[in-house]
């Protein structure tokens, strides 16, 4: 069967590929008061509030963790896909189809600077000892640093998300000139197709994360240019959102959704790995959507450095401070305060503290 083709970058200037990225987000934005505006929370008959979401092939996100270890009082999930991406995700929330989603938070910025009004609750997502995203080339290619990249591929799961902001960042710290990081070409690969992407010489360098890093590295072959944790150390990525109608409405099934996804990180963050895989398989199992297990077995850790995924201001400023060097973002337009919020998560409430299980008790406590 013939490899995919991946999809090559614009050639519109960037300037303008920004212009571009934030009209439509623009779009979207308008469009979340229609949506959001007029539309219910569906309930179910005992009264819990109904959450629609999209997951993810092969793997259990955080809050289906938290549905199936039973960590949640007031609502309920409902599956409706399968996400592509993290921007597709959040679009999905701001226009009132979904009532949560992930993404890098550097997307998350662009989307409410944009008029979205959605906020971060909790972190999904990011680098810690286990699990990173890795930059890699073919051994024995002519890759050895930065300036090597000129003219060449770098293959990702999407554009304007986080292996952009990473490889963009990269770059600029090992002395490349915004011309010269022009010239390095960012190329849209599904995450599945990555690795034959770069074995196959359709790519030059890879960005491969979680397990598809691990199965790749295990065929061999491979050796990794730069890691996103190598640049920022352990560090969440990414968040999951809410619209902010739906926290005004609905505040109980916010707070029950973020202390939720807390917990069941916490538990991740707490549990020997291999219950944490038995776990995930038996979730996938009984969800009967006809999905491959294998995947789990290359589950490392939970990406998420914070005990209970509290959010910090870092995490979001970064990103905020990288837009305003860049042009697309205005000085003062933004800050991390605007964009997310810890009063829900258990965690950071004084609920539980950073020594504390997914239980709320002291780590060791009953032993």
């Amino acid at each position: 069967m013939a490899s995919p083709t991946p999809k090559r970058r614009s050639t519109q200037p960037r300037p303008l590929r920004a212009l571009a990225a934030l009209a439509a987000l623009l779009t979207i934005g308008s469009l979340v008061s229609a949506c959001a505006g007029s539309s219910e929370t569906e309930q179910t008959a005992d009264g819990k509030a109904v959450l629609r979401y999209q997951g993810a092939a092969g793997q259990v996100t955080f809050p289906e963790l938290a549905a199936d270890l039973g960590y949640f009082q007031s609502i309920e999930l409902k599956w409706v896909g399968d996400t592509t991406s993290g921007p597709q995700d959040i679009q999905s929330v701001a226009t009132g189809q979904t009532e949560f989603g992930s993404a890098f938070n550097g997307a998350i910025v662009k989307l409410r600077s944009a008029g979205s009004p959605i906020t971060s609750v909790v972190s999904s997502y990011g680098a810690d000892q286990g699990d990173f995203t890795g930059y890699f080339a073919l051994e024995g290619a002519p890759i050895a640093g930065a300036r090597d990249l000129i003219g060449k591929k770098v293959g990702m799961n999407t554009l304007g998300a986080h292996h952009e902001f990473v490889v963009r960042e990269w770059l600029a710290k090992q002395g490349l000139t915004p011309d010269e990081i022009k010239q390095v070409e960012l190329i849209v690969v599904p995450p599945i197709n990555t690795e034959q992407a770069l074995r196959e010489g359709q790519i030059d360098v890879a960005a491969l994360k979680g397990v598809f890093r691990e199965t790749a590295v295990d065929r061999g072959g491979l050796r990794p240019l730069f890691t996103d944790s190598a640049i920022f150390g352990d560090f969440s990525y990414g968040t999951y959102v809410l619209r902010d109608d739906f926290i005004a409405k609905n505040p109980e099934a916010a707070k029950d959704f973020t202390q939720g996804v807390a917990r069941a990180v916490r538990w991740t963050q707490t549990t020997p790995r291999d219950q944490v895989v038995a776990r995930f398989k038996e979730i996938i199992g009984k969800r009967g959507r006809n999905e491959n297990t294998s995947l789990t077995d290359y589950w490392r850790s939970p990406g998420i450095p914070v005990a209970g995924a509290v959010i910090a201001d870092r995490e979001l400023q970064t990103w905020i401070d990288w837009l305003v060097r860049n042009g697309e973002l205005k000085p003062g337009e933004l800050t991390a305060a605007d964009l997310f919020t810890n009063e829900f998560n258990p965690y950071a409430n004084g609920a539980y503290t950073a020594t504390s299980g997914a239980d709320g008790q002291a780590l060791g406590a009953g032993k």
